[in-house]
């Protein structure tokens, strides 16, 4: 008997050492992670080729032709793949509860990390759902319990997106106390938002323009409505600076009609209004925001037809719009394929230039030490189809999120393309004697 105690202390003690020894290799080894073989799409950097990417400490060490995948604890496998850097969402409504209205704490509004990881996006900017009275349960409830980076354009109005009482409420306008929340939260707040405003006067977007300029932040503009339309040209080239932000540029009327919303496409013409084309030169910041019904065909197709690209490709994510045509960002990127725009301007738009208009040139790009937000993605082939709420269009191509990496971490894996493949947070293990007792009572 005791030998045989003997034998079971030394196999146990044997197995034990085997795999402090096995734990001790893993961590003593240069990288995390090794992403090899991967077509790598960097445009910061200039990288449009095959490279690998190292990872260690949750950053980006190396990118070279050919890294030795032994030297890492994970390998991954994207060999016929795109590998990016994570992609910048710049038009979500986040502001997810059930004590609030419309887009502010409110179930149109969505959790973070579900819709942002399984599409390749490792940070969003939340559009003006958070006003400056309701950051602060925003920071709370939405970016300290979440995963994904989430940054805030801070909506001028007090409430934020709680709907028409509110967002066409002027005296809700503070500027002086939008830009004192903006001072006081620098890390979360990148600008400020106007939305949703019907009625023909300026003073709405003066307030937040006067916002801007006492934080030194970008703005972003997304009009109602007015009979007549408030003249983009305008807003363009008389009230934006460089760098101030028009969403849903591909939207409005679509029509010759003076009312409404006025298109940056003329339909008479079918060609980019030339004030629109001086805006972009000069600094004005186009950006998608394809929503539930924010973009046009008629506007869309002789706009990238002629050269007219979008700053930032953004989606406008809510629970109507992701159930309707926007989907998601790699559905909106695809889009954007189909209508002409090259793969590298597509990730451009999805990627670094968003980074550069919310001034934050630490994201978006795969720069030796860059914190490590990756996407990797499959371009499949074949006949898919995308469509607004003027029509369809075809495509030959579909970006497909295969991996999601998150400050280092693999945090959405599709096809198992590593090696191993970790589960981040494995279920519980109940107890042996954890059985559930019927009551006595």
């Amino acid at each position: 008997m005791k030998q045989k105690s003997f034998l079971i202390i030394t196999l146990i003690l044997f197995l034990t050492n085997t795999l402090h020894a096995q734990q001790q290799s893993e961590s003593e080894k240069p990288y995390s992670i090794v992403i090899k073989g991967g077509h790598v799409i960097d445009p910061k950097n200039n990288i449009n080729t095959l490279m690998d990417i190292a990872i260690k400490d949750g950053k980006v060490v190396l990118v070279a032709k050919n890294i030795d995948g032994s030297m890492a604890t994970q390998l991954v496998n994207a060999v016929g793949m795109y590998v990016t850097p994570g992609l910048i969402d710049a038009h979500v409504h986040f502001f997810w509860g059930h004590d609030g209205t419309s887009y502010m704490n409110a179930p149109a509004g969505l959790p973070a990390d579900g819709f942002t990881f399984p599409s390749g996006v490792t940070t969003v900017v939340d559009a003006g759902s958070p006003g400056w009275k309701t950051f602060e349960l925003y920071k709370k409830q939405t970016i300290s319990g979440s995963q994904t980076r989430v940054l805030v354009m801070l909506n001028i109005v007090g409430q934020g997106m709680a709907g028409g009482k509110y967002e066409n409420d002027i005296n809700e306008m503070d500027p002086q106390k939008a830009a004192e929340m903006a001072k006081k939260y620098p890390n979360d707040i990148v600008g400020f938002k106007l939305a949703h405003y019907n009625g023909r006067t300026w003073e709405p977007t003066d307030r937040l323009l006067a916002a801007g300029k006492l934080a030194n932040l970008p703005v972003m503009v997304d009009f109602g409505g007015a009979n007549p339309f408030l003249p983009l040209d305008s807003l363009f080239n008389v009230k934006f600076r460089p760098g101030d932000i028009y969403t849903h540029a591909f939207g409005g009327n679509g029509s010759a009609s003076l009312n409404g919303r006025e298109s940056i496409v003329d339909i008479s013409t079918n060609k980019v209004k030339p004030y629109v084309i001086k805006a972009q030169k000069r600094g004005v910041i186009f950006d998608v925001g394809f929503g539930g019904s924010s973009f046009l065909f008629n506007q869309g197709i002789p706009a990238i037809k002629s050269g007219f690209y979008p700053n930032s490709i953004s989606t406008d994510l809510h629970t109507g719009s992701m159930n309707n045509a926007m989907k998601n960002m790699p559905n909106i990127m695809s889009l954007f394929i189909a209508l002409g725009m090259d793969l590298q301007s597509v990730i451009k738009a999805s990627t670094w230039n968003p980074a550069q208009e919310i001034k934050r040139p630490d994201l978006g790009n795969l720069s030796v030490g860059a914190e490590a937000d990756i996407a990797i993605f499959t371009l499949r082939n074949g006949e898919f189809g995308f469509y607004a709420r003027d029509g369809k269009i075809s495509g030959k191509n579909r970006l497909e999120t295969e991996m999601t990496i998150r400050a280092g971490k693999i945090v959405y894996n599709l096809n198992a393309i590593a090696e191993p493949n970790v589960l981040q947070n494995p279920p519980r293990q109940r107890p042996a004697n954890s059985e559930v007792k019927p009551s006595t009572k």
